[in-house]
């Protein structure tokens, strides 16, 4: 059953990892880090728990924990009479990606707004054959798709900025 589960967890270290390696731009083995650290939650990651597990060198390891906490995506805690590092996610970053979606959301949705006044203009000023204008219906669906979304996200955010969840 243990096994089933560790390999479980590799599998999706491996499907976050390239998934994260296209998002944030991260290389295969931070983002493959970042993968690990993140499904192990908050009891944390060790260096050498990374070594091991990823099969990589200390030295590439390292370079990688250091990248990822200078990016601010990890960071991590001690434990009394422990000298190791246990990583954890940053939930600053958590929040920093939430506001990278909203804002490009509103740039969607403003983007959407023009278009559609463009379309409705047209409809109104210089269009008469009730066949050649402009349905607006795809506009208005996806401008509230987007205003709905947000405001989801938006209320995600404040429970994280909150502390509301336990990552």
């Amino acid at each position: 059953m243990k096994e089933n589960i560790c390999q479980k967890k590799m599998g999706l270290v491996e499907k976050l990892g390239v998934h994260l390696e296209n998002r944030e731009q991260l290389a295969p083995v931070a983002a493959r880090i970042l993968s690990y650290i993140i499904l192990t939650g908050k009891r944390g990651a060790t260096f050498e728990d990374l070594v091991s597990i990823l099969c990589a060198s200390k030295s590439t390891i390292s370079t990688h924990l250091n990248h990822l906490q200078d990016l601010n995506k990890i960071e991590y805690f001690t434990k009394t009479g422990d000298r190791k590092k246990y990583f954890v996610i940053n939930k600053d970053t958590i929040v920093q990606h939430v506001d990278r979606m909203i804002s490009h959301w509103q740039d969607e949705r403003e983007v959407h707004i023009e278009i559609k006044a463009y379309k409705q203009k047209q409809n109104n000023e210089k269009i008469e054959n009730e066949d050649e204008k402009f349905d607006l219906t795809f506009h208005n669906d996806y401008i509230m798709f987007i205003d709905e979304a947000s405001s989801s996200v938006k209320a995600l955010r404040e429970k994280l900025k909150n502390n509301q969840f336990q990552i």
